[in-house]
């Protein structure tokens, strides 16, 4: 080849690139809703009911087509469970579909593998042919095991059984800023609800385009997103407002069926660091560093901090 022609080789090579950086820059973000141990103890400002009724009416409101609910059935012994199979009826009833998030809410690494996986079947036999269950098992704390042998016996069960890791992108807080919210209502504390959801809706929309960044900086393509929820009434209170503020971001909302649909489901990466979700997991077995993908507002202390002072502080005032 003579230089010309590797010169236009070359220059061609680099139009190209130059043209698809925008295409790359305007892909959209999509991301589904989903929500973990259904049903969930109550929190500081509605009973269970009211919360199912009200985050029903929320996702309505927000024009969320399919959520999914992630039951651990063994919460329904609790007396929080009152009641529970009748708010996993109305959710499915809503468009919403159901799967497995074990029936004991316990630890891999900390559990015999046998004793684990028959924990996971007790949940999918409760779920076995009811209305909108789907065949995804998502690991309770995202623990896939910290070896080896727990992750790939559990990789090897969930095959056999017909079932799917229900993994999340996008980890979050959520359940800790809720948490913090019941223990200041009932300490008597003011609640300024306004701040509470706008640190809450704020601390979601850039957890999600911290993992799409790091999505985009490992698979060169932002995929469908799993957003980690959990049934409380954060989410019942301020579902509406998070829609609203991941659309004003740029981000489109699909369903759970479509998110499944993405490559990375079929993606079983080689790693140990799964406790943050698929898109860290890919890019720890790529050779990242794991420090580098954890999100400053998963950390409880920092939660804490700004709960005091934008929360807090503010209905002080």
């Amino acid at each position: 080849m003579s230089v010309a022609a590797l010169a236009r080789r070359l220059l061609l090579a680099l139009v190209l690139a130059l043209l698809a950086a925008p295409a790359a820059a305007q892909e959209p973000k999509r991301i589904a809703l989903s929500f973990d141990d259904v049903p969930r103890h109550a929190g500081g400002f509605m009973t269970p009911d009211q919360r199912t009724i009200a985050l029903i009416a929320g996702l309505h409101e927000a024009g969320v087509e399919q959520a999914a609910f992630f039951v651990t059935t063994g919460n329904l012994e609790h007396d929080y469970g009152h009641g529970g199979e009748a708010r996993i009826r109305a959710y499915v009833a809503a468009g919403h579909v159901i799967a497995n998030h074990s029936h004991s809410h316990t630890w891999l690494h900390r559990s015999e593998i046998v004793d684990y996986i028959a924990d996971l079947d007790r949940a999918e036999a409760w779920l076995a042919d009811k209305p909108g269950r789907r065949p995804w098992y998502r690991f309770p704390y995202l623990d896939e095991g910290r070896d080896p042998a727990r992750r790939d016996a559990l990789r090897a069960a969930l095959a056999e059984r017909g079932l799917r890791n229900g993994y999340v992108t996008v980890d979050n807080f959520d359940w800790a800023v809720d948490d913090l919210a019941r223990k200041a209502v009932e300490a008597g504390r003011e609640i300024h609800l306004a701040a509470l959801g706008a640190l809450y809706v704020e601390t979601i929309v850039s957890t999600a385009n911290f993992n799409d960044r790091v999505a985009r900086e490992t698979l060169g393509r932002s995929p469908a997103h799993v957003l980690l929820l959990h049934e409380t009434d954060l989410n019942a209170l301020f579902i509406a407002d998070l829609v609203a503020g991941l659309r004003a971001d740029g981000w489109q909302i699909v369903t759970m069926d479509e998110a499944y649909r993405d490559p990375i489901a079929r993606a079983e990466p080689d790693t140990l660091y799964l406790g943050g979700g698929r898109v860290a997991a890919l890019a720890a077995a790529a050779g990242r560093e794991p420090a580098s993908l954890v999100h400053e507002r998963t950390d409880e202390a920092e939660l804490a901090r700004l709960f005091e002072e934008r929360v807090v502080k503010q209905a002080d005032e």
